[in-house]
């Protein structure tokens, strides 16, 4: 396996000493009660080194149950990329946002070389933080994945030792419909799959397509 591409660690918005304070355990206590999140591990473990989380996307609410489904000594290393648009639309939303849940906010529209969200991803990560993606790159409400984009298969090109683990999350865009602002609670299950890495010479649509059928599988498992 080649070695890592460089990057400079980037420190977190608040620190990771602070991280996992009051606020942020009444958050993610609050998020699981709110969405009576159940957790599954399929053939993977919760895990302390370096992984991107990547997962199906349905809701605003996404990233922060996917993140309190995750052990306190994990929550602490991994931050959730959200996007900036919808996160900084007031001081509330930037707060929980930003000095909660330590969120990596990426701008969808206006990207420029300063703010490239894969350079700034891979920033982000240095050599000790994990990441939670969502490839579809836009909330989907239909039965079946969008097609992934390919920030994934350029994390995994430039990043290739990372845990790349699947996740299906299922029914949060019920607790929190499109257009409402107060969550409803519902039961939701948050599944992780088995890690999986770029092969050596495999082609960016295959990867891809790999990937998405990796999520796909974990929610199948759930209807089954």
């Amino acid at each position: 396996m080649s070695e890592a591409t460089a990057s400079s660690p980037a420190p977190s918005a608040r620190g990771e000493f602070h991280k996992l304070d009051f606020t942020a355990n009444a958050l993610a206590l609050l998020a699981r009660l709110l969405s009576g999140a159940s957790t599954r591990w399929i053939d993977s473990q919760p895990d302390t080194c370096q992984r991107i989380y990547f997962a199906n996307h349905t809701s605003h609410l996404d990233a922060l149950v996917l993140w309190s489904a995750l052990p306190g000594e994990c929550r602490v290393l991994t931050r959730p990329v959200a996007a900036k648009d919808y996160w900084e639309k007031n001081a509330f939303r930037r707060f929980i946002a930003t000095r909660v849940f330590d969120a990596l906010l990426i701008d969808r529209d206006n990207v420029k070389l300063s703010n490239n969200p894969l350079r700034m991803m891979l920033d982000a990560i240095g050599d000790k933080y994990s990441l939670i993606v969502f490839p579809e790159g836009h909330r989907n409400t239909a039965d079946e994945l969008d097609e992934f984009k390919s920030g994934l298969y350029h994390l995994a090109r430039k990043r290739p030792e990372l845990e790349l683990i699947p996740v299906h999350i299922d029914n949060v865009n019920r607790v929190l419909p499109r257009g409402e602002f107060l969550p409803v609670p519902l039961l939701t299950c948050i599944t992780f799959g088995p890690p999986m890495w770029l092969e050596q010479g495999e082609p960016k649509q295959e990867f891809l397509q790999r990937a998405r059928n990796a999520v796909r599988r974990l929610r199948d498992l759930g209807n089954d």
